[in-house]
């Protein structure tokens, strides 16, 4: 994640500061690494997306940040397991329930895949072949209801990722 605050947390002994961001924990630890990343950010107060320069410029300051952080890690791990524990609860009451509860994500999945399916393909296809002029939908409007769909879905970090990725291209 990131290498500067991996070897700093080494030098100076922070165990779970290094094994949080260096992936030890498996793939759900993305979250607890970001959270971590930002403590570290907050304490030596810089922005997250700056830390990795600040970190080889001013290595004393983002130490006792670590030092600080590494306190903090074992609960910011205790939050993160019980967010994936209630959601895996919430997920498992909703296959046992069954109907529509246990429906309405695969099928808005699909209907978001099939909508994108439409506009990118099959309407190019139809116009092509019966030499018609069907108009595209908007792509905003293909935008904002697959972002309400993500953000619903997946509980808004797809639509937060693609937004910060989006961030510096406009």
């Amino acid at each position: 994640m990131s290498p500067a605050l991996i070897s700093l947390a080494a030098q100076i002994g922070a165990p779970l500061v290094r094994n949080i961001l260096s992936d030890k924990f498996g793939q759900g630890s993305v979250k607890v690494a970001e959270e971590v990343v930002t403590a570290v950010a907050e304490r030596a107060g810089v922005s997250p997306d700056q830390i990795e320069q600040f970190a080889v410029d001013e290595p004393e300051i983002i130490k006792n940040a670590i030092r600080q952080v590494e306190g903090i890690a074992p609960e910011l791990m205790r939050v993160a397991i019980a967010e994936t524990e209630a959601r895996e609860a919430i997920l498992l009451a909703e296959i046992q329930k069954g109907g529509w509860s246990s429906r309405w994500r695969p099928l808005w999945m699909y209907l978001l895949g099939f909508l994108w399916l439409w506009q990118v393909v099959i309407l190019h296809m139809l116009n092509a072949a019966f030499q018609i002029t069907l108009p595209p939908a908007p792509w905003e409007y293909l935008m904002g209801i697959s972002a309400v769909v993500w953000g619903i879905y997946s509980g808004g970090h797809t639509v937060k990722e693609v937004a910060k990725s989006w961030k510096g291209t406009r």
